[in-house]
């Protein structure tokens, strides 16, 4: 992945070149339809964006599909030793980036832009929860 690709995420939209292409050397995947990228009660090692398709996240009788830009699995790098709260599978062929813990800490520590559209995503999915919008 390219450095120029990172910044086109709205996640990463306003980050610093050095930080760029620490995320664009973060693992990039193929995953068929159907394939579980987390499970709940798992333990977090990263985070992931999806890239192109799309993956459905599943926890009891909530459903709820992600598509390109969007991203899971933060949650459990927020609170240490938190496991995985939900299960997430490619509800069609995939292509997602991979954030490990390393790199997520050091963009939330270094990148004020990062963390802040992290948080305001993060209000956005408790809002919507909350107000079932």
């Amino acid at each position: 992945m390219e450095p120029s690709e990172v910044v086109a995420i709205p996640l990463f939209a306003s980050i610093s070149p050095e930080s760029a292409a620490l995320v664009a050397a973060e693992e990039v995947a193929d995953v068929p339809a159907g394939q579980v990228l987390a499970r709940g009660g798992d333990v977090a090692e990263g985070m992931f964006v999806v890239l192109d398709g799309t993956v459905v996240m599943e926890r009891g009788a909530v459903h709820h599909e992600m598509g390109p830009g969007e991203f899971f699995g933060e949650l459990s790098l927020l609170v240490a030793d938190a496991p995985r709260v939900a299960r997430v599978r490619a509800a069609s062929d995939a292509r997602v980036l991979a954030i490990e813990r390393q790199t997520f800490e050091r963009l939330v520590d270094s990148e004020p832009s990062f963390t802040r559209a992290l948080l305001e995503e993060l209000a956005t999915r408790l809002v919507r929860a909350r107000t079932g919008g």
